[in-house]
């Protein structure tokens, strides 16, 4: 079975302890061609891109200039431990012993506008970039174009059939080409009761 998820736009980077178990994001040379091309962007051009403020948007103009090569345990951080939106609060993987992170490893993938697919343990530099923004590149006018089917097809490879739970937002998961893929995809419905 593979889970999942989207990114979450809180990130923890203030501390960063050198991570014990970490991977490499498998399309880093495809994240440098987003990054080369978010560095042309003005800070109103962001702003209006992202819909955010000011005050984000230089926030996201230092990172697209900030982001180096390679990535170690200093200057990046493993993605489970970078994002903190709900799901990863949730999560709370911060306190996640080896054998839980090892099998989050091999069951768990974030989709990701800027790295295309990550693993948990996959070492992330702080950024903001969504699927859904239409980011003019190489390869098409927005992400899904920029991304076509390297995130289904190793969604493909990693689940070897096994079964695809759907996590996603639908933003996110628009990145995916569901008719790809070789195992039973199952997307839960959350309902919330209210007023009985």
């Amino acid at each position: 079975m593979i889970a999942l998820l989207s990114p979450a736009k809180k990130m923890a980077f203030t501390e960063l302890p050198g991570a014990s178990a970490y991977s490499q994001p498998r399309f880093l040379a495809d994240t440098e061609i987003l990054i080369e091309r978010a560095r042309k962007l003005s800070r109103p051009r962001i702003a209006a891109l992202m819909g955010i403020s000011e005050t984000l948007a230089d926030l996201n103009w230092r990172r697209f200039r900030e982001f180096s090569l390679p990535f170690t345990p200093v200057n990046a951080r493993p993605a489970i431990l970078a994002f903190r939106g709900d799901t990863y609060v949730g999560l709370d993987a911060d306190t996640l012993k080896p054998a839980d992170l090892t099998f989050a490893q091999d069951h768990v993938r974030i989709l990701s506008g800027l790295y295309g697919l990550l693993r948990p343990l996959d070492l992330i530099q702080p950024y903001r970039l969504e699927m859904g923004a239409r980011l003019g590149n190489v390869r098409g006018r927005d992400l899904y174009k920029f991304w076509g089917d390297r995130v289904t097809d190793a969604i493909v490879q990693d689940s070897g059939g096994a079964a695809i739970v759907n996590l996603a937002s639908e933003e996110y998961f628009k990145a995916v080409r569901p008719e790809r893929l070789q195992g039973r995809l199952v997307t839960p419905v959350f309902h919330e009761i209210k007023d009985g």
